[in-house]
Formats: structure tokens, sequence, C-alpha cells
């Protein structure tokens, strides 16, 4: 039987993308990818699918990035090609309408860090270590660290982590605003899947919106940004979860949101 380069498990509305290569770090090659963008598709297209956690498998590495065995002596045009299916990866996650959490586990280093970053919530285990380590092998990040990681710390720290490659813990990571939450190794299962349930409990078109007009502010200006928030506040304020939202509240009770 063929071994999965992304192990994939639906279980209460929540998928589970799971990196298996542990022996490699979790450490991605071009058919890891191409298996972690399918299932992606499909978490996408499955509608009791409300919320995505991505991981790594053991205790040692979320993921290490770029498998360097499938660098080694490639082209410029194959090696843009890599950065491109990298990019890919990044931006399917990044413009998924469910919210995507990144359980880090472990080392989340190059792409490793650059996947996470493309997540919409980072939780990470005590032990975890994060850092773009490209320039230490003559790269640069190349799955969009070099603009997420500025718009995440700020272009000083950025320029700092990059330019070094070296790691960072998961305490000095959250407090720079990489992660948004370090919890226990043996926690960091339940604190995800709580979060996870959460997430569940909000209007999904509500999560959706919301998560695209966060995701663009930085690229547009306040005006325009303003607009586009309005207009999507009116989409909401006529869908059946708002009336929904409203009456729990009146009367009381939990809402029951069904995403229209």
């Amino acid at each position: 039987m063929e071994v999965e380069n992304a192990i994939y498990e639906k279980s209460d509305g929540m998928a589970t993308i799971t990196i298996n290569r542990p022996k490699a770090l979790n450490a991605l090659n071009k058919q890891a990818v191409q298996e972690i963008l399918s299932r992606l598709n499909d978490a996408e297209a499955d509608e009791t699918v409300k919320v995505i956690v991505i991981t790594g498998t053991g205790d040692k590495a979320f993921c290490v990035g770029l498998d360097l065995k499938a660098v080694k002596g490639i082209s410029a045009v194959n090696g843009m090609n890599l950065s491109l299916l990298g990019q890919e990866l990044t931006k399917k996650i990044e413009s998924l309408r469910k919210p995507v959490i990144a359980a880090i586990n472990g080392y989340a280093l190059g792409g490793g860090l650059e996947l996470a970053m493309s997540c919409d919530l980072r939780i990470a285990s005590e032990n975890a270590k994060v850092g773009q380590p490209e320039l230490n092998v003559g790269l640069i990040p190349g799955w969009g660290g070099t603009q997420r990681l500025p718009r995440l710390v700020g272009r000083g720290i950025a320029k700092e982590l990059i330019f070094t490659g070296k790691m960072i813990d998961a305490e000095t990571a959250k407090q720079l605003g990489v992660l948004n939450k370090v919890v226990p190794p043996d926690q960091l299962k339940s604190v995800v899947k709580e979060l996870a349930a959460e997430l569940m409990t909000k209007p999904p078109i509500g999560i959706q919106l919301a998560k695209q007009l966060i995701n663009s502010s930085i690229e547009t200006d306040l005006t325009k940004g303003l607009v586009q928030e309005a207009q999507a506040f009116g989409v909401l304020a006529s869908t059946e979860d708002f009336d929904e939202g409203v009456a729990a509240f009146i009367e009381k009770r939990k809402p029951q949101y069904k995403g229209k």
C-alpha cells in the first residue's frame, strides 16, 4: 500500500490534513504539495466540513519546508516553478472560504512556516521552533515568506529573521505576532479541537466575508476597504443566519446557523 504524504480525516465538521513524511521531518516534495492541494479542494467542496486543520505527523516537526533533495541541481526555470507550486498551496489556504488552523507540533521552518502563515490561526506546542533559514543554503523564502512575514511582524523583524535564518522558540514567536497561542504539547490537539468547535458555532458566510476583508485589508486603501466592509455588512444583513442570530439573542438561546 502506498504511503500517503498527506493523511486526510474528517470528523464532526472538522477536516484534518496531516503532513506524513516523518523521516524527512515532514519536508514537502512536489507530490506532497499536490496531495495537500487535493485534500484542500475536497474540504472546500464538502459542505459538512466547517473548519480545516493542518498539522504534521509525530511530535518533532510540523513541516520543515521544501525537501532540499528536490532542488539540488535544478535549473532556474524549475526553481521558479517549485516556488510557484508552493505559492499555489499557500494562496489556496489563504483563499479558502472556511477557516484554517495550523496545529504546529514541532519545527515550522522555511516553507513550513510559510504554510503556517497562510493559515488563519496558528496554535503551537511549547516545543515548537519557527524560522526562515533559506538564506543559510543560498536561497530566499519562496512560498510567500518575504511577503507574509513582514505583514505579521513588521519589516525590521522580518529582515532579521530572514537575513540571519535563525530559529526562534514558540513563546518568542507568539510575542512577535507569528503565533496566536502556545500550549503544552499534550494539550495541542485538544486546544485546536476546542477552537475548531467554537468556530463551527459561528455563521459560515460571516466568517467567509470577514476572512476575505481582513486578508485584503493590507493591500486595500482605507476608503475602498470601508466600502467593501459596508457591502459585506449589507449582504450578511439579508441572510437567514442574521435572522437566526437576532432571534436567538432575543430568545436567549444558542443560534443554529445554516450558512444561508
